[in-house]
């Protein structure tokens, strides 16, 4: 009997070293918390795409080892109140992350919320991954520790614009326009901050807000920039919001250059078409025409894919370091993964990255972009086949846009 129990026990150990891994390895649920209705909802739809796209590559080459991802998206129809519900619903699910972007005022209401579940829940902590919602205070005054922003902030879009514009003896009379919740006050705010000090003599002569997603016909704004005599406009606008902007301004005729934030996301460049052509800019962290095409065959796959135009790059960032964190961390609890993020540099389609400890905010080169006609040289790649992409103007280094934090930050203990 003894000697038959032996080779049994010796063949149950051996398995049961040969299973752990498989029993270490997570299927890594990540709730898309977006806009995937109503007028946004393109972009929302684009996000999810560009994470699902990353999330299979990602399971594929193994690089957060055995742990896999799955991405989920739950539509939060724009609105805070929404998000919140459908964050009630992923906690119930067993998400223990979740993302977004669209949005700063649903941000800050899910980072809130999350702060609150993970103080309640220890075990049980849910981590947010941030790739667009721009607002500074996201990494300021509400900074968390269980929040990463993989977007460079509004602020430092603004110090990249501005350095960029204050070169340009052209710009004499400035008109600033935005979206009525944080975002859009935060751009105004810095738009005239920065240029009061790098260009003193420019003329701020309109500032106007307007409800967000609710506007249909901007005509009487761009009426009343044509009248101030604006020869640049500025605006954080994204989505339906810029296309119709753009698209009012062309058929005023208004003359004026345009900074943007979003030019190059879904819907935007159709309405331009030929009519933007040299006269609209955008500042982002990333131009598929770079320096070295960096990223084209990302471009390709997704256009291949989905048929349409990838834009956010902080999708592919996010998984690349999320994934590189459970590796390092050995372990998908987001506590741990979170840890290991802390500091973390790797080397996207734009150049070295570093996710800043202190505060938690990316910190990553910036592009100066124009809509022109594709040339096959400097403007190789169009979007939405409108024979017009993005030229290069600038890239700006890192340390250029990057801004000092308020951030003070309560850690958890690190076991």
């Amino acid at each position: 009997m003894t000697l038959r129990i032996r080779p049994l026990l010796l063949a149950c150990s051996v398995a049961a070293v040969f299973a752990t891994p498989a029993a270490m390895a997570e299927k890594v649920k990540i709730a898309l918390i977006e806009t995937l209705s109503g007028p946004f909802a393109p972009i929302g739809q684009n996000q999810l795409n560009s994470y699902q796209m990353f999330a299979e590559a990602a399971n594929q080459q193994k690089l957060a080892g055995d742990n896999t991802f799955e991405i989920v998206g739950f539509d939060n129809k724009g609105s805070p109140q929404e998000s919140l519900t459908q964050l009630k619903t992923v906690i119930d699910q067993g998400f223990r992350y979740i993302a977004q972007g669209n949005g700063s005022g649903v941000a800050l209401a899910l980072i809130d919320a999350v702060n609150k579940h993970n103080e309640r829940n220890p075990g049980k902590e849910i981590l947010f991954i941030n790739h667009s919602a721009i607002d500074p205070d996201l990494t300021n005054s509400k900074c968390s520790f269980w929040h990463f922003r993989f977007d460079s902030n509004s602020d430092m879009k603004m110090e990249a614009l501005t350095t960029f514009m204050a070169k340009d003896q052209g710009i004499k009379k400035v008109y600033i326009i935005g979206q009525n919740y944080a975002h859009g006050h935060q751009v105004t705010r810095a738009a005239k901050e920065y240029l009061k000090r790098k260009r003193p003599d420019v003329q701020i002569v309109g500032d106007d807000l307007h409800p967000i997603g609710q506007v249909k016909d901007f005509s009487p704004y761009v009426a009343k920039i044509k009248a101030s005599g604006a020869d640049t406009v500025i605006t954080g606008n994204w989505g339906a919001d810029l296309a119709l902007l753009i698209k009012a301004a062309k058929d005023a005729g208004l003359t004026a250059n345009f900074y943007t934030y979003y030019a190059s996301t879904t819907g935007v460049p159709t309405a331009m078409g030929a009519a933007g052509a040299e006269r609209v800019k955008y500042v982002g962290y990333w131009n598929v025409n770079n320096e070295t095409y960096s990223g084209k065959d990302i471009v390709e796959s997704f256009k291949k894919k989905y048929n349409d135009d990838f834009y956010v790059l902080a999708t592919y960032t996010a998984i690349n370091m999320l994934s590189k964190a459970m590796k390092e961390a050995k372990s998908a609890d987001p506590v741990k993964v979170a840890f290991a993020l802390e500091g973390m540099k790797y080397k996207s389609l734009n150049g070295e990255v570093e996710m800043r400890k202190g505060d938690h905010q990316l910190q990553q080169p910036l592009y100066i972009a124009t809509w022109t006609k594709v040339n096959g040289k400097d403007v190789k790649f169009d979007q939405e086949n409108t024979g017009y992409g993005w030229k290069t103007d600038q890239k700006i280094e890192t340390y250029v846009a990057s801004q000092p934090t308020s951030c003070q930050m309560k850690r958890p203990s690190n076991h």
